[in-house]
């Protein structure tokens, strides 16, 4: 029996994905155990068994400005949100390591305080690649800007880490777990342990209205995750008039948690809801998604071999976005200036053109061939059987 500490933010998209591993180590016999900031949130997500929830210090999640695109936007979200929340959470991570004792960390790529602390502390640790885009060096093409970032984490490192280290705090030296495949992630990249994503049942949603889906009508389900609820007022709007053009064969649930869209007299054809049992959703059937290309909205809709229509809005999403397009599982649209008639007409092709579900079909079938949650909970298990760390000596720094 092992000890596994997760660390993760409080973002849905960066949850989700462990839940299912920590499930298979806990049905493996280990010990599982979480901090984050958001220790409810957590305990939503994963349900009772999942082991102990530990709290630390967050960060706000900064309102960024809605039209802030490219090199701007990745340097706010480093400079007012990644590296405040590594800065707070390091403390909280080192506590919950003292008091669990955990034989590995597994961190969240974006919660760079679990690798940090674990270097430190002389731990084996290992990255949860939610999102495959940093596998392609998003700031490539922006040296000052990854010259800024590799400085701000040099600076992080001798805050927090250990001063002598060298890792990078999103790829752990020990064991990398990437979230997708090379099918769709476009290549294979070298120290990368792709296990495709970690889809496990998640608990049941009250109040969905079950009985409103027409069966003999194709559902397109849009969504724009859980972190973008206030960006997204004009896109749903087009969204709606679109998809209401085709109600003759096409019913639309939208996903509106932030309340954006107001409601109308006409839309006996368009279900809006606050949040929708996505997963349970795409079981049933589901002929497309339209969404912003978050990395966990994509993989799940592909899980189930369902072709897209992406409208990135900023951050990993124009990476994923590419990702769809080049596997031939989806169109692209442009998030703040597609038009009624454009959304239409992507609608239209990935429900008409049976290139797009075979090219979905494809990336399905590799996704279920590489093994999930279960995949990667046995390469966490081999992690640990092959640490040199001496018995006795866990969670202390050498």
């Amino acid at each position: 029996m092992s000890r596994f500490l997760f660390v993760v933010p409080p973002l849905v998209g960066h949850i989700n994905p462990t839940v299912g591993v920590a499930a298979e180590l806990v049905a493996s016999g280990h010990e599982v155990a979480w901090v984050c900031p958001d220790p409810p949130l957590v305990g939503r997500l994963a349900g009772p068994g999942a082991g102990p929830v530990m709290g630390c210090a967050g960060a706000p999640r900064g309102e960024r400005p809605t039209g802030l695109r490219g090199p701007e936007a990745l340097k706010f979200l480093w400079d007012r949100y990644l590296l405040p929340l590594a800065e707070a959470m390091a403390p909280g991570v080192r506590a919950a390591v003292e008091a669990f004792r955990p034989d590995v960390v597994v961190a969240d790529q974006q919660a760079f305080a679990g690798g940090l602390v674990a270097e430190r502390l002389g731990l084996p640790w290992a990255t949860s690649a939610t999102t495959s885009a940093e596998f392609t060096d998003p700031l490539a093409g922006l040296p000052k800007v990854g010259q800024w970032v590799r400085q701000r984490l040099a600076g992080l490192r001798e805050a927090v880490g250990d001063p002598a280290g060298t890792a990078d705090p999103r790829f752990s030296p020990h064991l990398v777990l990437a979230f997708s495949t090379p099918e769709l992630a476009g290549e294979a990249h070298d120290g990368v342990c792709w296990v495709g994503p970690s889809v496990t049942a998640r608990p049941p949603a009250a109040g969905f209205p079950w009985e409103w889906l027409d069966p003999g009508r194709t559902t397109v389900l849009v969504t724009l995750g859980t972190a973008n609820a206030d960006a997204g007022g004009r896109f749903l709007d087009v969204c709606r008039s679109a998809l209401r053009e085709r109600a003759d064969r096409v019913q639309a649930v939208i996903a509106d948690p932030g309340g954006v869209l107001p409601a109308r007299g006409d839309d006996e054809d368009v279900l809006v809801v606050p949040s929708v049992p996505q997963l349970a959703l795409l079981e049933r059937g589901v002929g497309a998604v339209v969404c912003h290309a978050g990395h966990n909205s994509v993989c799940e809709a592909l899980w189930h071999g369902v072709p897209l229509v992406v409208a990135p809005i900023r951050d990993d999403q124009p990476v994923v976005a590419g990702q769809v397009v080049d596997a031939g599982a989806g169109v692209r649209v442009r998030f703040g200036r597609v038009t009624v008639q454009k959304l239409v007409s992507a609608v239209d092709s990935v429900l008409d053109d049976p290139a797009y579900r075979l090219g979905a079909r494809r990336i399905r079938t590799a996704f279920r061939s590489a093994g999930g949650a279960r995949a990667a909970a046995l390469r966490l298990g081999e992690l640990d059987a092959t640490s040199q760390k001496p018995a006795g000596t866990r969670g202390r720094r050498s």
